[in-house]
Order: C-alpha cells, then sequence, then structure tokens
C-alpha cells in the first residue's frame, strides 16, 4: 500500500485529538491550580475548592499525559514514514509516433487464426453415447417384500 501520511484521515486524527487534549489537560491544570493558588494565599479557600481542585488537576494532569503521548506517536509515525523507501515512479518514455511508417506490413492487425482444442470439442459434443442413461439409476425404489421375492438375498428382518 502506497499511502502518504499526510493523506491519511487517522493521522490528521490523532494530531488533532492529540493538541485538542494536550491544550485541554493544560488548560484543567493551569485553572485549578491558579484557583487553588489564589484561594490559599488568600486565607479564603474552602474544602471543596481544595480537594476537588487537586482532584481536577490530577484529571488535567491525565488528559495531558494522554495527548502528549499521541503527540509522540504521531512523531513516530512520521519518522518509521520517512524510513520506509518510497517506490520510485517508473519513467515511461513517450512514443515517437513518426517512426512509424505506413509502408510497414500491418502484422499486428493481421487476422490470427485460432484453432480448437480437441478435448474441448469433446467436452462440448451432444451424442446419444455421451449422456448417461438415468431411467434406470434414478428409478424410484419399491416398497420392501419382507424377503418373499424370488431375487432378493437379503433376509427378512425378525425380532
Amino acid at each position: 500500500m502506497n499511502k502518504s501520511l499526510s493523506r491519511s484521515i487517522g493521522f490528521w486524527l490523532l494530531l488533532v485529538v492529540s493538541l485538542i487534549a494536550t491544550a485541554i489537560g493544560g488548560w484543567l491544570i493551569a485553572g485549578q491550580i491558579g484557583t487553588m493558588t489564589t484561594t490559599l494565599l488568600d486565607g479564603t479557600a474552602t474544602g471543596i475548592e481544595v480537594y476537588v481542585g487537586q482532584s481536577l488537576v490530577v484529571v488535567g494532569a491525565g488528559v495531558l499525559a494522554a495527548g502528549i503521548v499521541g503527540i509522540l506517536l504521531t512523531l513516530a509515525l512520521v519518522a518509521a514514514r520517512s524510513l520506509v523507501p518510497v517506490a520510485a515512479p517508473a519513467v515511461v518514455e513517450p512514443i515517437d509516433w513518426s517512426a512509424q511508417t505506413p509502408d510497414a506490413p500491418a502484422s499486428a492487425s493481421a487476422p490470427v487464426e485460432v484453432k480448437e482444442a480437441p478435448a474441448a470439442a469433446e467436452a462440448f459434443a451432444t451424442t446419444d453415447e455421451t449422456t448417461p442413461d438415468t431411467t434406470s439409476e434414478t428409478a424410484a425404489p419399491t416398497a420392501p417384500s419382507n424377503g418373499t421375492d424370488d431375487g432378493e438375498t437379503t433376509p427378512p428382518i425378525t425380532r
């Protein structure tokens, strides 16, 4: 598969989501640390601001870490893709239409004789010899006669 990263939706989605996660995580951490610092230095901090603020900082740190891991994965993909050699495009020479002369024999346009293979001819033959007689093989079976017929060789079933 010869697909560049710039055309991959997964690559761009990873990059954008990672950048958004990094920004949201940083915003959560900065906002809560700022609020906690201000209220603790003023002496007006409540238990909700301090303890909930700490929990939100931990959540923000997790989101920030996920964003950083995503950005690192994006960079690793770019580095790995740069190590994979790209196939060189095939150089096609232009066709020189002046080299073809109208006096040349048209060997390519001459009709080609096709001989039918003998096996193929036999496979499609519709003679009476090749069609099997299916009347005797597909006849409906007769009811069992408990061994009383002259030609039957199996003994009757007794209990």
